[in-house]
């Protein structure tokens, strides 16, 4: 079995108020109430760029039992901290509803920045996503399995999508999310790269230009963390359930154990141009599991299931390895059968309006 392939997650959420679904910022107030929740350290929630958004992180895990137990402390009790401040916590990947007056930033003198430098982008980011850490052995080899990883991303962001709703209408993509951050300059499929000395070069060109202020705003579907010893994959939105979480992040632990393993033993990767990714990217963003995706082997469509069944393939060694394949396996027949968070909420919609949407994405914490 594989051993000591850590992982880590990171869920951003939505602050919605109770009685409107507007976005509430209230993150402050939710920090405070959040000392009162057994199990939850006030630590243990980070703010984000607005202050209607919140961001929790698991510790170090070994083992996707570990990823779903805290996943499901984090919804629990950060659940119940935001209802102690009229709010209701929202696993989606983008705000269903807006009011006129824009959400104010967090009060960092970075994000104050931000705002100044790219006013309608900063109101607009009201976007929640899924960050996976899996640890990689030196930034060298993480380098290089970024560049192995690439061309499969895409199908991430179809497994994942789960914002198919913006400022009161459908966009008429499942993930919207993606299509937002997109807009920033540095953002989709990361170049490729052979090395860390190759990824530095890359990154000190990107911040040479003055387009960027610093590293964090390297946007990359998949990067280098700079704070932890892992490659860090981002191109997922939040999803509505633990399982699909745990699904996601068990497929992306295997991608990366999979690239890493191949570039110790030297095979050629696939590197398709950039403009073929960010094109097969925009498609999976668009359509989510409902119509073909672009195959990274043949660069061609083929039927999402299909693509989804390669990639499934293609790290089965790994999973089998890491005692995770039966249970991804599983989520991702859930996801191919049942649909994607975006496919839900547009059923919770149809069936039952808004407050069956808000009920889905936003569901009250259990007593």
């Amino acid at each position: 079995m594989t051993t000591g392939v850590t992982l880590g997650v990171e869920e951003e959420y939505l602050l919605l108020d109770r009685r409107t679904g507007l976005p509430a910022p209230r993150v402050g107030e939710l920090q405070k109430a959040a000392e009162r929740e057994p199990g939850l350290e006030r630590d243990e929630i980070d703010t984000e760029l607005l202050q209607a958004m919140v961001e929790v992180a698991t510790p170090v895990c070994s083992g996707l039992d570990e990823v779903a137990a805290h996943l499901a402390r984090f919804r629990q009790t950060v659940g119940a901290a935001a209802r102690r401040v009229d709010c209701r916590l929202a696993a989606t990947g983008g705000a269903p509803l807006m009011a006129e007056a824009a959400v104010p930033v967090t009060g960092t003198q970075r994000y104050r920045e931000m705002r100044a430098t790219a006013a309608q982008l900063v109101d607009e980011q009201l976007i929640c996503g899924m960050h996976v850490h899996v640890a990689v052995p030196d930034r060298d080899a993480g380098a290089a399995a970024l560049g192995r990883l690439r061309p499969w991303l895409q199908v991430l962001v179809a497994l994942g999508a789960n914002s198919p709703f913006w400022d009161g209408g459908d966009t008429g993509f499942a993930s919207w999310r993606t299509v937002v951050f997109g807009r920033w300059p540095v953002s989709g499929p990361p170049p490729f790269f052979s090395g860390a000395a190759h990824y530095e070069e890359r990154v000190g060109a990107l911040l040479g230009t003055g387009v960027i202020a610093d590293r964090h705003q390297l946007y990359w579907h998949a990067r280098l963390s700079d704070e932890y010893p892992t490659l860090e994959v981002r191109a997922p939105d939040v999803q509505l359930d633990v399982e699909s979480a745990v699904t996601i992040a068990g497929l992306t632990r295997a991608l990366v154990v999979t690239a890493l393993r191949e570039g110790r033993r030297g095979s050629r990767p696939l590197d398709p141009p950039a403009s073929l990714l960010q094109a097969a990217g925009w498609h999976a963003a668009r359509h989510g599991l409902n119509a073909d995706l672009v195959d990274p082997r043949t660069r061609t469509p083929a039927p999402a299931a299909d693509v989804v069944g390669t990639l499934l393939d293609r790290t089965t060694p790994a999973l089998k390895e890491l005692g995770d394949l039966d249970r991804v396996a599983a989520g991702v027949q859930r996801l191919l059968e049942g649909g994607t968070g975006a496919v839900r909420q547009r059923a919770a919609l149809a069936r039952g309006g808004t407050e069956e949407l808000l009920n889905l994405i936003a569901p009250e914490p259990a007593a």
